[in-house]
């Protein structure tokens, strides 16, 4: 029987493929391969080679039909036992989180002993289908006969009919982009296009800092000859940013593709379980994933902003963790837009807001901007929907391993006007035990036990320079690249 007393849930670790700009690097690459990639790259990284695991969650949010057992096609993939179970689950961008919030509250109830959690996505590979009417006519022909049954069919038949019909980027119920949406949100909450290529340029220049420091050498495994994330413009700055024009509202609008998170390529995956698997198993225990909690709001008739549900999903977990804004070390905001995040912070700082959205006495807070995002956010690594979940568990877990102890917290924006939040926990080490606590800054180490293994990789890399970012990509691809950043960007978060 399942333990009546709940138990911790273990972040092992986790590992990711790098993000590219989509239609780039990963232009031949399926959801299935990135995803059995980035599960492969866990199981060889923490031996898992053979085992049967008690559950994979995984999924996608832009997929083909073909995909309908994605998570379980991709663990048949790796060397993982074929006894290992697998769902394929999906809530927009919120899905790799919510799986480990699924998977963790069946550890901690004693209802399985480990997990791998996950998430890939491509838009280079979305699926462009038939018109819906002339699919129905391909159904009845199938059904059809007699010759004469089989050109009634096509009676009224239009040329138009054969139209490609590629993903929809706009909400069903309002039929506007989320980018759109977020042109609202930016408007209500005063936010000011400078505010946000200022945010952007900081994305940049920490994300870049964190390559070359070598935190994401444990974190990130090369894919398909990729090496390193292609979408990080470290030499971006607020006076490039400036020149773009404004990507949904071409007259007033304060969002452009430079200050939201550009269509990109990638897979990421995370293990949890429990405390005795992991020790039974050899496993490091290098952070523990608290709480967790998921939220809507009323973005069609009561037209709240798209993606302010963070700010109601963050505010009731820690009214049900009796913690506060300011009682944690880092913060891990998902940069759907920059704006977004902007929004976010300054719903939390409106006594208003709160009191009236949030039912508190006063504003839920501020919070130290220096703490945000240090390695780091989606706007720059880029943002493979599924996967950005998982990407940000496992750098948060390795943020905290490298400060030796603190709380995270964890705030993604979903499309559908939900939001996924959730709390990582490392105790305080044991005396001498020590590590560097990690800051924005470059001047801070690679986690405990991986010196050595990052400085090898680190010189490996510097033989290849030529390979860091790219594979196989030609000068006409590389301006290519460079001239996406100008084109409107749009996603279903």
């Amino acid at each position: 029987m399942p333990e009546t007393s709940l138990r911790k849930i273990v972040i092992a670790g986790g590992v990711r493929i790098p993000f590219c700009r989509s239609n780039t690097l990963y232009a031949d690459q399926t959801n299935q391969d990135m995803l059995t990639a980035a599960l492969q790259g866990v199981v060889e990284r923490y031996g898992l080679e053979g085992k049967k695991l008690d559950q994979v969650l995984a999924g996608a949010v832009t997929t083909h039909s073909k995909d309908w057992n994605l998570a379980r096609e991709a663990v048949l993939s790796t060397t993982l036992s074929p006894l290992t179970p697998a769902v394929t689950l999906q809530q927009a961008c919120g899905t790799s989180l919510q799986a480990a919030l699924l998977a963790g509250s069946q550890i901690a109830t004693g209802q399985i002993e480990c997990a791998l959690v996950a998430g890939t996505d491509t838009t280079s590979d979305a699926p462009v289908v038939l018109q819906r009417r002339f699919a129905q006519r391909l159904i009845r022909l199938s059904k059809a006969r007699t010759l004469s049954q089989k050109l009634k069919v096509f009676k009224g038949f239009r040329l138009s009919e054969l139209t490609p019909q590629p993903p929809r980027n706009a909400e069903p119920r309002t039929g506007l982009s989320m980018g759109q949406h977020c042109e609202r949100m930016a408007r209500e909450w005063q936010i000011e296009r400078g505010e946000q290529d200022e945010l952007t340029v900081e994305s940049h220049r920490k994300a870049a800092a964190a390559w070359e420091t070598g935190f994401f050498d444990d974190l990130v495994i090369p894919h398909d000859g990729v090496v390193r994330d292609n979408i990080i413009r470290p030499d971006t700055s607020v006076d490039k940013l400036s020149a773009l024009k404004p990507a949904f509202d071409r007259k007033q609008g304060t969002l452009t593709a430079g200050n939201s998170t550009t269509l990109s390529d990638g897979a990421a995956a995370v293990l949890i379980c429990s405390e005795d698997w992991a020790r039974a198993n050899d496993l490091p225990i290098r952070a523990y994933l608290s709480a967790g909690r998921a939220a809507a709001v009323d973005f069609v008739d009561s037209d709240e902003g798209l993606l302010m549900a963070p700010t109601v999903a963050v505010a009731e977990m820690l009214s049900a963790a009796g913690l506060g804004l300011d009682d944690f070390d880092f913060y891990e905001i998902h940069e759907a837009f920059s704006a977004q995040v902007l929004c976010t912070l300054r719903a939390w700082e409106s006594e208003r807001y709160c009191r009236d959205r949030l039912g508190l006495n006063g504003a839920l807070g501020s919070i130290d901007r220096s703490r945000m995002n240090v390695r780091g956010g989606s706007v720059a690594i880029g943002h493979p929907f599924a996967a950005t979940g998982a990407r940000i568990l496992s750098t948060l877990t390795a943020i905290l391993e490298q400060a030796g102890s603190g709380r995270g917290l964890i705030s993604v924006c979903t499309a559908g006007g939900m939001g996924v939040a959730a709390i990582v926990e490392r105790p305080v080490e044991r005396p001498g035990a020590g590590a560097a606590r990690a800051t924005g800054s470059a001047e801070a180490s690679p986690p405990a036990g991986s010196k050595k293994k990052a400085a090898s990789k680190r010189k490996k890399k510097k033989k290849t320079s030529s390979q860091r970012s790219v594979r196989k990509e030609t000068s006409a691809q590389t301006k290519a690249e460079h001239q996406a950043a100008d084109e409107p960007v749009d996603k279903p978060d």
